[in-house]
């Protein structure tokens, strides 16, 4: 079974349960008042593995398993048996610093609360970005908005730091941002080449 399915049974099993047991949703959710203030840091890696609802979850598993497998495939191509050893760091590594700055924000707030794998999935989304930059990615499956990875990721950024400055809808969004840069710089840190493959692309595409 690959690693991919793995994180998305997980996921979800550990979702669920979430979802039928309010004590445990409340207990390993983030809270950064919590983390800060009471010294549970647990809640910084395993708020990524519960969800606010079912349509939350479909999500970002959705995303997961679209983009999981392809970089899975690269990191096996690339580094052998290092391949599932670094997946994991990126996955986990990306949980928890895409809230780095959800947590400085919201240290005194005590009703801030936040789940999902969101900062995780923008890393692996962006990772696959950075391997195939060229494949077309159609937005709600609709043939005139379908553009290469790399325009999209773009437009990502812009959006979730635009979005993550306004702070009017109650979406992390400098979790996304975070969790896709985060994506961009492990990735080059493995393997710098990556990089320049990326930029011979997109000029041969210009």
């Amino acid at each position: 079974m690959s690693f991919t399915l793995l994180l998305i049974i997980f996921t979800c099993i550990i979702s669920i349960m979430a979802f039928n047991n309010r004590e445990m949703m409340t207990r390993f959710q983030l809270n950064p008042y919590s983390v800060i203030h009471r010294g549970e840091w647990f809640r910084v890696l395993t708020h990524g593995f519960l969800h606010a609802d079912y349509m939350h979850l479909f999500v970002n598993m959705f995303v997961l398993f679209m983009f999981g497998g392809a970089v899975e495939e690269y990191f096996r191509a690339y580094f052998r048996e290092k391949a599932i050893l670094y997946l994991t760091l990126m996955y986990f590594g990306a949980i928890m610093v895409s809230v780095i700055s959800t947590l400085h924000k919201h240290k005194h707030d005590i009703w801030y609360n936040g789940v999902g794998a969101s900062g995780a999935v923008s890393a692996v989304l962006f990772s696959s970005v950075l391997f195939q930059p060229l494949t077309n990615l159609c937005l709600y499956g609709i043939p005139f908005l379908c553009f290469p990875g790399f325009i999209w990721a773009v437009a990502y950024v812009v959006y979730s730091y635009y979005q993550g400055k306004k702070g009017m809808d109650n979406i992390n969004h400098e979790a996304h941002l975070y969790g896709a840069l985060f994506g961009i710089a492990f990735t080059l840190m493995l393997r710098p080449s990556t990089g320049l493959e990326f930029i011979h692309k997109i000029m041969n595409w210009l």
